[in-house]
């Protein structure tokens, strides 16, 4: 009986609306991939203007001040470092932190606002989780479509593809921390006559910071977890070579792409995990 039943164009209504999306909004698309290739271009400048050593010893540096001089976790660092470029894989390293910085960035930009905005809305809050629930199941490959559509081929649909898949964390934790903030703590801020912006920026996102710390953790680490996928569309970045090690079947020079790869996000993931 329901073999019967007419089938819903559901992949024409999709389609259709991305080019209607493609065509109608071309004037916005356009100058943003210039906007963010020009970005990105110039990230990849500065981070290639340190010699390798140098950056080495500088992120070092950096580890040592953030984790509270614990020489351990910097030491480590630097040797994960120093195997990546002893692997000929630096310009890789290059160009997938610019694409972690950029997406991650765009996505806690977006994501607190929006997870402020839950946390003051009770009906934005529940119209927000269905569209959160969508971004975060829906697998990672389908973004790279409209990404493609939208921007052409390179870092800019890589970037726009990771920004989708990755903001949901820092868009709900932002939400929760605020939420779970008890209710003593705001009478007490009411009662010295704040305002709701002094409330917000003096009492519920320092006290929230852990929560919205870990929700910033997650996107990046999800933002690093797309390089692979986007290196499908054309972003270059140590997720290339993963690919190009699948396609030929190349065991070896796989496996230490994937290892630098593991070996950023651990230092991304240490570096985050320091500040909350």
């Amino acid at each position: 009986m329901l073999d019967n039943l007419p089938r819903l164009p559901v992949a024409q209504w999709a389609s259709d609306f991305v080019d209607w999306l493609t065509s109608s909004f071309s004037f916005v698309f356009d100058p943003v991939k210039e906007f963010l290739e020009g970005l990105m271009e110039w990230i990849i400048q500065i981070l290639e203007f340190f010699p390798p050593t140098l950056f080495i010893i500088i992120v070092m540096a950096l580890a040592f001040i953030f984790m509270k001089n614990k020489i351990l976790s910097p030491i480590l660092i630097g040797v994960g470092l120093l195997f990546i470029y002893n692997q000929g894989l630096w310009a890789n390293l290059i160009d997938t932190m610019t694409l972690v910085i950029i997406s991650g960035l765009i996505s806690v930009i977006l994501g607190i606002p929006l997870g402020i905005l839950m946390s003051k809305s009770t009906g934005f809050e529940t119209v927000m989780k269905p569209i959160l629930d969508f971004m975060q199941t829906m697998p990672a490959f389908v973004y790279l479509i409209p990404a493609v559509a939208f921007f052409g081929i390179g870092m800019v649909p890589g970037v726009f593809a990771s920004v989708i898949f990755s903001a949901p964390p820092t868009i709900r934790l932002t939400n929760l921390g605020i939420r779970q903030i008890s209710a003593e703590l705001i009478e007490a801020s009411d009662s010295f006559g704040t305002t709701p912006m002094q409330k917000l920026i003096k009492v519920q996102l320092p006290l929230a910071s852990s929560s919205i710390m870990a929700g910033v953790n997650q996107t990046i680490m999800l933002a690093l977890s797309m390089v692979v996928i986007a290196s499908m569309i054309g972003a270059p970045g140590l997720g290339t070579e993963v690919l190009s090690s699948l396609q030929r079947a190349q065991v070896g020079t796989g496996f230490v792409a994937g290892l630098g790869i593991v070996i950023l996000a651990i230092i991304i993931d240490r570096f985050t995990q320091s500040k909350k």
